[in-house]
């Protein structure tokens, strides 16, 4: 008998857990390769790679901290299990990104190749995430509220918040390394926006 396709069918426990390790895995390396040759991206994380390079303050810790307030948002808006997934998400990629120096050794990577490949591995990280209701904090958050209440894609409104970011991004980076951030953090968007939105994707959790 063909399976209906067009009833959901619910998240296992073990498939969140899977595609949130993949998701923020994914995440991390992106920052890591982002890292590497000071490039930024938007959202919390992109706030953060910024912090880190004007303070030295790692990443991971700035990161956490950074996230902290959006989880009242989250909790009130989106949900108990929402809320308690992004936060092991969060903490997974302020972890992994700390760690990740110390598994992998970079001693070179071109700027233009961080850009694409980072931006790509962070939006397809984010893109499991969102589709096993969770995130990794931030506008991330937000993004999500809007797009489920009012309709606004995701990957639109998180590009908008990026511009925003990306613009002071120009006080702190070389001007090349701001022009690969825009692309990186245009990769990112667009892989959330062509492939997260509603009637697309039928699981749920």
């Amino acid at each position: 008998m063909t399976p209906d396709l067009s009833t959901p069918s619910k998240h296992k426990l073990h498939e969140d857990i899977f595609a949130m390790l993949i998701g923020t895995m994914l995440v991390s390396l992106g920052i890591a390769f982002y890292a590497q040759v000071q490039l930024t991206t938007g959202s919390s994380a992109g706030v953060a790679l910024l912090l880190q390079y004007i303070t030295g303050i790692p990443f991971g810790w700035l990161f956490f901290g950074i996230n902290l307030p959006f989880y009242a948002l989250a909790w009130f808006r989106m949900g108990l299990p929402f809320t308690l997934k992004t936060i092991a998400s969060v903490a997974m990629v302020s972890y992994f990104s700390s760690q990740i120096p110390g598994w992998i050794g970079i001693e070179r990577i071109d700027p233009l190749f961080a850009a694409l490949v980072g931006g790509g591995l962070m939006g397809l990280g984010i893109l499991s995430l969102f589709r096993h209701k969770a995130s990794v904090g931030g506008i991330n958050i937000l993004a999500l509220f809007l797009q489920d209440n009012f309709g606004i894609r995701a990957g639109y409104f998180q590009l908008g918040v990026d511009a925003v970011i990306l613009v002071i991004a120009f006080f702190v980076l070389p001007f090349d390394r701001v022009l690969y951030s825009i692309l990186g953090a245009l990769v990112l968007n667009m892989i959330i926006a062509l492939n997260h939105r509603p009637g697309r994707y039928v699981g749920f959790s």
